[in-house]
């Protein structure tokens, strides 16, 4: 096993120095691990470990206290927060101190088409696609009842590249 080590341990000094060098190198780490095996360090005495214990002890209940206060003052933070935001939230919702103010709105089209009777005869491009819709539908009433407005077959793609290039006008404006 410890060849098998020692083998490991050439490959890969070899990557880093020499096959001389990774050869020294080796036989240094196992005279450093045969000298700490000959001399092994000394246990700690009894009386500094509990003197170490006697000292973790009293420096513990210390920081206990602080950790309380950062509690302490982390709850007052966050009281005073919920205070403030009660105290905003009161102002802004008290219905009995303010008046509704006037409403504000915004419209794509004039009042004047909005209060107009007929918004097709006010708006010139709906009253074209309105005209246009309509006649579509009269020429869809027609192929329905078997009426021959034109030249049969072409009839219906016509309405089709109508209907296309209306619903293409509808969207670019």
């Amino acid at each position: 096993m410890k060849s098998r080590n020692n083998e490991n341990l050439k490959k890969l000094l070899e990557k880093f120095l020499s096959s001389e060098q990774a050869e020294s190198g080796v036989e240094d780490i196992q005279k450093a691990e045969q000298i700490l095996r000959e001399h092994p360090a000394p246990e700690p005495d009894n009386l500094l470990i509990a003197n170490i214990k006697a000292e973790i002890a009293m420096r513990l209940p210390a920081k206990r206290t602080n950790v309380f206060m950062n509690i302490a003052y982390r709850a007052a933070y966050a009281a005073a927060a919920i205070m403030i935001i009660a105290a905003i939230s009161l102002s802004l919702f008290d219905n009995d101190a303010r008046e509704p103010g006037p409403v504000q709105y915004a419209s794509i089209m004039p009042r004047a088409i909005w209060e107009s009777e007929d918004i097709t005869t006010d708006d010139a491009n709906l009253a074209i696609y309105t005209i246009e819709i309509e006649q579509i539908e009269d020429e869809l009433r027609s192929l329905q009842l078997g009426e021959d407005i034109s030249n049969g077959e072409s009839s219906l793609s016509e309405l089709e590249m109508e209907l296309v290039a209306i619903n293409n006008d509808f969207w670019k404006e």
